[in-house]
């Protein structure tokens, strides 16, 4: 178990750092205004402003936290003090073992929030673990020294293949090598981005991949025996039933990992050769949540800006899942996140931490649905509303409502375009007078791969791209396109992170008209293109000769898309 800390009436941070005479009120307040439009933490934002050190906000948050501030440079740990703790996790959790008080073990934590991780060190221990705090690159350092070398991901499986980790599923969940194991795999996904991580048992075989940037690749993977092991110990840390294999389980683990807060949900499922599981990595800090941290360029910021900071009606957002949907919403929340305005989410899951925002969460299997919730919400007195998603009628008639009565509703829903989505929103039974009178805008949206900066080259087009080009209304007027040639730092694919492309449909007097009298998409889709709406096709071809993605790329993002 976890060694209790004695209780402090718990305290904001800016306060704990006013009152200990670091900063002053202007700059708590500043750094609240940067946090409500960008997300991430407040002494993050303190510290960026030069206001106070991040020696300054760990104290203040072990002071908060009421945990013991350490310095932890010289200190010695036991070799039976580190045998307690293996060095992936301590580098992984930024955490580690300092030493013994009676029979409680010390640990140093960078994140005082990290409890999951002490519950678990505390089981495997076998005792009590007591947290204190201490700088995140101290530890590191701390870990680097006592641990040596991290080891790589093809020593940590030979490690473990050699090594016996019990008979039973629990034992074997809970032995240090699967342990180990399992820490480098997440820890690794983490390191490189991925948002996804895919343990799959086929006979005789255990194939691990990642997806990173939207692509699968795969990586080392242990022998199959480690595969139930594996999948037991991922059941132990987001409490499933480790006994049962032959139906599909959904959990979810919550973490610190390098330093950031991550939600992993997890998601069994039974096959031939055992069972395969899904890791879905959300990470959890909203550092980056701007619109032009997703790519959209000055025009488009300026629209979407000024679609979140309408007072009623509806804006959609549409693309397949996995094309950054919610992070785009996110995003235009944080344009008009202040305390003025009264934001209620409501999502399955909470994607991110927002500051400033009621975030509320969908338990379909408890009977709190969509449809249940934005009623309740309603009475909630919100400015403006997201909603995760438009799935049946129950939601978008409550959505329609909602924005009938004086609020700004923000959903998504899938369909490959923006003039689609009108068909979709009629099949969800959506009076078209209805829809006419509140529907402001929709945004149709693709991720594209970026060229990777370390092997960029650029060349020459030919005729034939220029000529394709121009077509899509795009002129290269002399300048070069590039590729990626392929490095280790892309797995040799040439791409290395992404970049949203947009069409965003405004509604105009029009396009009303077109929809009150039952066009198709293909003449809501002329209609939209004469007011000024450019295609995902065209927004992409501009990124294109800009040099920031391919042609390739942009053909496959937007098949099937205008």
């Amino acid at each position: 178990m976890v060694a209790s800390n004695p209780r402090q009436p718990r305290r904001l941070l800016g306060q704990v750092l006013k009152t200990n005479g670091i900063v002053d009120e202007a700059a708590v307040q500043q750094a609240l205004a940067e946090q409500r439009k960008t997300g991430g933490m407040i002494g993050e934002h303190l510290v960026a402003s030069g206001a106070c050190t991040s020696r300054h906000v760990l104290s203040a948050l072990a002071e908060q936290s009421g945990l013991e501030f350490v310095e932890v440079n010289a200190v010695e740990p036991s070799p039976e003090v580190l045998a307690m703790v293996d060095g992936d996790m301590a580098r992984a959790f930024g955490l580690m073992p300092l030493g013994h008080r009676g029979d409680t073990l010390v640990v140093a934590l960078s994140d005082p929030l990290n409890l999951p991780v002490l519950q678990d060190l505390a089981f495997s221990a076998g005792r009590e673990v007591q947290a204190v705090i201490a700088d995140a690159t101290e530890i590191l350092a701390l870990a680097n020294r006592c641990y040596g070398e991290a080891a790589s991901l093809a020593e940590t499986i030979q490690q473990a293949a050699s090594s016996s980790v019990g008979e039973d599923a629990r034992s074997a969940a809970q032995s240090a090598p699967v342990v180990r194991l399992l820490n480098s795999i997440l820890f690794r996904a983490i390191r490189d981005n991925a948002s996804d991580v895919h343990l799959e048992l086929f006979p005789g075989e255990l194939r691990i991949r990642y997806r990173v940037d939207g692509a699968l690749y795969e990586i080392d993977a242990p022998p199959a025996h480690l595969a139930a092991p594996l999948v037991a110990r991922l059941k132990v840390m987001s409490d499933l039933d480790i006994a049962e294999t032959k139906l599909p389980q959904d959990g979810r683990i919550e973490l610190s990992i390098d330093g950031r807060p991550v939600d992993l949900r997890v998601a069994t499922l039974p096959c031939v050769s055992g069972e395969s599981c899904v890791l879905r990595v959300l990470d959890r800090s909203s550092i980056g949540l701007t619109l032009e941290a997703i790519g959209a360029s000055s025009e488009e910021r300026q629209v979407l800006s000024g679609l979140a900071a309408k007072p009623h009606g509806v804006v959609l957002l549409t693309g397949p899942t996995g094309s950054g949907k919610t992070t785009t919403l996110y995003a235009m929340l944080a344009e008009i996140n202040d305390p003025d305005t009264k934001i209620i989410t409501v999502e399955d899951p909470v994607e991110y931490d927002i500051e400033g925002i009621v975030q509320v969460p969908i338990h379909e299997d408890i009977g709190v649905t969509y449809a249940q919730v934005l009623r309740s919400m309603l009475r909630h007195d919100p400015d403006k509303i997201l909603i995760g998603e438009i799935r049946d009628e129950d939601t978008a008639a409550v959505a329609i409502e909602a924005s009938l009565t004086g609020h700004l509703v923000l959903s998504t829903v899938h369909t490959n375009d923006a003039p689609s989505a009108i068909a979709r929103l009629l099949d969800l039974a959506i009076e078209p007078f209805l829809l006419t009178a509140t529907l402001e805008a929709v945004v149709a949206q693709r991720l594209v791969r970026k060229i990777c900066p370390n092997c960029r080259t650029e060349y020459e087009p030919d005729e034939e791209l220029k000529r394709e080009l121009q077509s899509e209304g795009v002129h290269l007027a002399g300048r070069l396109l590039a590729y990626g040639s392929g490095c280790a730092d892309c797995y040799h694919t040439g791409y290395r992170g992404r970049t949203a492309i947009f069409e965003i449909m405004r509604v105009n007097e029009e396009l009303r008209a077109a929809i009150q009298s039952g066009a198709p998409a293909d003449q809501l889709r002329e209609l939209a293109r004469e007011a000024g709406m450019v295609t995902l096709r065209e927004s992409g071809m501009k990124l294109v000769a800009h040099g920031e993605t391919t042609v390739e790329e942009v053909i496959r993002e937007t098949l099937g898309a205008s």
